[in-house]
């Protein structure tokens, strides 16, 4: 599963997919090419996190895994 957060998730209209892939760069180009240009300049600036943990786009994921994309949060 694919959690979204903040502007990740304004840009997708959801806070979570599902995208079959067998690594987190494969879960996060699926969610480009579903989410489009401003979900991937969005995803540019973003930590990106496997079931809690800071995640390489090399790690591989299951169907029961939870990648998340954490965008910098501004504050006021």
């Amino acid at each position: 599963m694919l959690r979204l957060f903040a502007q990740a998730r304004e840009v997708a209209g959801t806070n979570k997919a599902e995208f079959d892939a067998d690594t987190v760069g494969g879960v996060l180009d699926a969610a480009q090419a579903s989410f489009g240009e401003a979900f991937e300049v969005v995803l540019g600036g973003s930590k990106v996190w496997l079931n809690g943990k800071p995640a390489e786009r090399t790690n591989p994921v299951t169907a029961t895994d939870e990648v998340a994309v954490l965008p910098p949060v501004s504050g006021g």
